[in-house]
């Protein structure tokens, strides 16, 4: 990549990069009440931390977000998913029988979703940012 950046390309990234990854949150915490949820979420910050790289280098972002640390949050967010499809049998219910987790149905349903949506959300962002570093990584030996 080029050494020389853009000011103006640093700049106006210093404000969208955070902005996307706010939104990103936003979508993962309020997309079981309207459009969204944890694909998207995942998607959307998985963006944001790639035009960090786009911009600042690969190098530089693997600081922030170290390729040994995404590998972990791509194991956390599908043991997330499956501990509570697990949890969830032994509480007497059926895989991702949400109405278990709780003393009410409606929480149990709230919760569910909430905790299912975080650890699609999770591995969907590390999973895109994983790939976005061994696709740098092979573009770069090139």
């Amino acid at each position: 990549m080029n050494n020389r950046r853009s000011l103006i390309l640093r700049e106006v990234s210093n404000v969208v990069i955070p902005s996307v990854l706010l939104y990103a949150l936003y979508v993962q915490f309020h997309g079981e009440y309207g459009p969204g949820g944890g694909f998207q979420a995942g998607v959307i910050f998985a963006a944001g931390v790639i035009l960090y790289a786009l911009v600042y280098g690969r190098k530089k972002t693997q600081k922030i977000f170290p390729t040994s640390v995404i590998r972990y949050f791509v194991s956390i967010g599908l043991l997330l998913y499956a501990g509570v499809g697990v949890a969830s049998m032994f509480m007497g219910g059926n895989f991702l029988d949400y109405n278990v987790l709780s003393h009410d149905p409606q929480h149990g349903q709230h919760l569910g979703i909430l905790l299912i949506e975080l650890g699609v959300g999770i591995t969907v962002a590390a999973v895109m940012i994983m790939i976005f570093y061994m696709l740098d990584e092979y573009a770069e030996k090139k």
